[in-house]
C-alpha cells in the first residue's frame, strides 16, 4: 500500500473521530451491538436450558415405562428437540418462527411445534435486535453517513483539484477514502468478535469444536467483505455526484430499496410463482394417498388381506396363529414402511417448493449483497431453513427406526395367540425400551453448508470483484464530471 493511501486513510479516520455527530452516532451504534450480544446471549442460555432439561426428562419417562406391548410403546411416542448451535447467539434467523421439538409416533408424521414466535406478543412482527440485524442494516447507515462526502466534499470545497494536482491519483483517493471507512466500522467490529468469540467458547463450554471454529472464521469473513463492498460504494457514490446532498439522498433511497423493500418484494414474487399447500391441503393429501394404499389396522383391508393370503402360503399353514411370528407386527410394520415413503415423497415436494422460493432470493443476491450476506449469515449460524428441514428429517429418521424397532419387538416376542395359548407374553420387559438410543440431532459440517450456500458466496464474490473493478478504472470515468468551486 503506497504511502498516498495510508496517509489518506489516516485523515479519514481522524476526521471521523473528530467528528462530534459521527462520535455520537459510533457510541449509540456500539451500544446497539452490545445490547443486541446480551440479548442473544441470554436468548441462547434460556432457550437452550430449557430445551435440554425436557429432553432429559422425555428420556427418562420413555425408560420409566413398566413392561407392556411394544406396539402400545410405539404409539406413545418420543418427544424429539431441536438444540441450538452456540453461533445462533449471533443471528437468529428463523428461530423464532421455526419449531424446536416434534412429536415422533408410529403410524404418523407430525410437524415441528412450539415455535418462540407462537408464545410471542405482537412485538416479534417488528423483528428481534441481533447481532447480525445491526451489522446488515445499521452499520451500513454508518457507513453512508461517514462516506457520503468523502469525495463529494472535496469537490464542493475545491480541494479535489488540489489533491489531483499534488500527483494524487483517483485510484488512490479512492483507496484511501474506502480504507479511511472500513478502519473506523473495524473499531467497532473488531472488539465485537472478540466478545463474539469468549462468548461462542462460553456457550460451548470451553469445549472448542474445529467446525464451529471455522464456522466462525467464515463469519468474520463474510461481514468484512460485506463492510468493504458497502464502503467503496459509498465513496463512488459520491464520487460520481455533483453534491453532498445528492450523495446522501441517494445513498439513504438505496438503502431503503435494497434493504427493506426489496427483500419483501422478492419473498413475495417467489411465493407467486412457487405457490405452497396450506397445512390442511398438505395433511389432507398425504391422508388421501394413504388411504388409497390401505388401513394397516383394518383385518379385512383388500391391500393387508393379500399380504396374509401370501404368508400363509408360504410358511403352508391355514391360520395367522400358526405363523412363526407374530403376524400383527408384520403388518404394522409393512404399514409403517408405506405411510413413511408417502410422508416423505409428499415432504420432500414440499421442501423443494420452499427451496425454489428461496432460490429467487438468492440470485437476487447478485443485486443485492445484503441478501447474499443474509442468507450465508444464517446458514453458518444454523439458523436458516436448510438447517430446520434438515432436523425434520433426522427426526422423521429417527421415528421409522423407533417404530420399526418397536414392530420387530412384537414379532419376535409377542405371541400370535391369546394369552394362555403360548408361553410367548402379551407384553415384553421395559429393559427393551433402553436400547432405542436417544434422538440427538447433529449439525450439517461446514462443508456441507459451503456447498449448499455456492450460490449466496459466489454474488458476494462477485459484488467484491466489481467495486474493486470499478474503484481501478473509475479515473477515465468520473473525469466527466465538473468540479465545482
Amino acid at each position: 500500500m503506497s504511502n498516498i493511501i495510508t496517509t489518506i486513510a489516516r485523515q479519514t479516520f481522524k476526521t471521523a473521530f473528530s467528528n462530534k455527530a459521527t462520535l455520537a452516532l459510533l457510541i449509540l451504534l456500539g451500544v446497539s451491538l452490545c445490547l443486541a450480544t446480551y440479548v442473544g446471549w441470554q436468548n441462547y442460555k434460556s432457550q437452550q436450558n430449557q430445551r435440554l432439561h425436557y429432553k432429559a426428562l422425555v428420556r427418562a419417562k420413555w425408560l420409566a415405562k413398566p413392561d407392556k406391548h411394544p406396539h402400545r410403546m410405539a404409539h406413545y411416542g418420543y418427544l424429539a428437540f431441536r438444540e441450538k448451535h452456540e453461533l445462533s447467539f449471533f443471528d437468529f434467523g428463523i428461530e423464532s418462527f421455526a419449531g424446536v421439538s416434534i412429536f415422533l409416533e408410529a403410524h404418523k408424521q407430525n410437524t415441528v411445534n412450539f415455535s418462540e414466535a407462537s408464545f410471542a406478543n405482537g412485538m416479534l412482527r417488528f423483528g428481534e435486535i441481533s447481532v447480525a440485524m445491526v451489522l446488515q442494516l445499521l452499520v451500513p447507515l454508518l457507513i453512508f453517513f461517514l462516506g457520503y462526502n468523502s469525495i463529494s466534499a472535496e469537490r464542493e470545497l475545491g480541494t479535489l483539484k488540489i489533491l489531483l494536482c499534488q500527483n494524487v491519483s483517483w485510484k488512490q483517493l479512492l483507496w484511501g477514502k474506502t480504507l479511511g471507512i472500513i478502519s473506523v466500522c473495524l473499531a467497532i467490529f473488531l472488539p465485537l468478535i472478540l466478545l463474539t468469540i469468549l462468548l461462542w467458547a462460553s456457550l460451548s463450554n470451553w469445549q472448542i469444536n474445529p467446525d464451529s471454529s471455522l464456522r466462525l472464521l467464515m463469519l468474520i469473513l463474510c461481514y468484512s467483505v460485506y463492510f468493504f463492498i458497502v464502503s467503496a460504494i459509498t465513496v463512488l457514490v459520491s464520487a460520481y455526484q455533483q453534491s453532498s446532498k445528492a450523495a446522501l439522498t441517494t445513498l439513504l433511497a438505496c438503502w431503503i430499496f435494497f434493504m427493506v423493500i426489496m427483500p419483501r418484494i422478492t419473498q413475495a414474487i417467489g411465493d407467486k410463482i412457487h405457490p405452497s399447500p396450506s397445512k390442511i391441503e398438505f395433511a389432507d393429501a398425504i391422508a388421501a394417498d394413504i388411504s388409497r394404499q390401505g388401513d394397516s389396522h383394518n383385518p379385512n383391508d383388500v391391500h393387508y388381506a393379500s399380504i396374509k393370503d401370501s404368508l400363509l402360503k408360504a410358511y403352508k399353514v391355514d391360520d395367522v396363529k400358526k405363523l412363526p411370528f407374530n403376524y400383527g407386527g408384520y403388518i404394522m410394520a409393512e404399514g409403517e414402511k408405506i405411510s413413511s415413503k408417502i410422508y416423505s415423497n409428499h415432504q420432500r415436494h414440499l421442501n423443494a417448493t420452499f427451496e425454489k422460493q428461496n432460490r429467487l432470493t438468492l440470485l437476487s443476491g447478485f443485486l443485492n449483497p445484503y441478501l447474499s450476506l443474509k442468507n450465508v449469515s444464517m446458514a453458518l449460524t444454523a439458523s436458516d431453513f436448510k438447517t430446520f428441514v434438515d432436523f425434520q428429517n433426522q427426526a422423521e429418521t429417527y421415528r421409522y427406526g423407533l417404530a420399526q424397532k418397536m414392530n420387530k419387538l412384537q414379532i419376535d416376542k409377542i405371541s400370535n395367540n391369546s394369552p394362555g395359548e403360548t408361553a410367548k407374553p402379551l407384553a415384553i420387559s421395559r429393559s427393551n425400551w433402553a436400547q432405542q438410543p436417544d434422538f440427538n440431532y447433529r449439525f450439517s459440517h461446514l462443508g456441507t453448508i459451503l456447498k449448499s450456500e455456492l450460490l449466496a458466496l459466489a454474488s458476494l464474490l462477485c459484488w467484491l470483484t466489481l467495486v474493486i473493478i470499478m474503484i481501478q478504472c473509475t479515473a477515465r470515468w468520473v473525469k466527466t464530471i465538473p468540479n465545482q468551486n
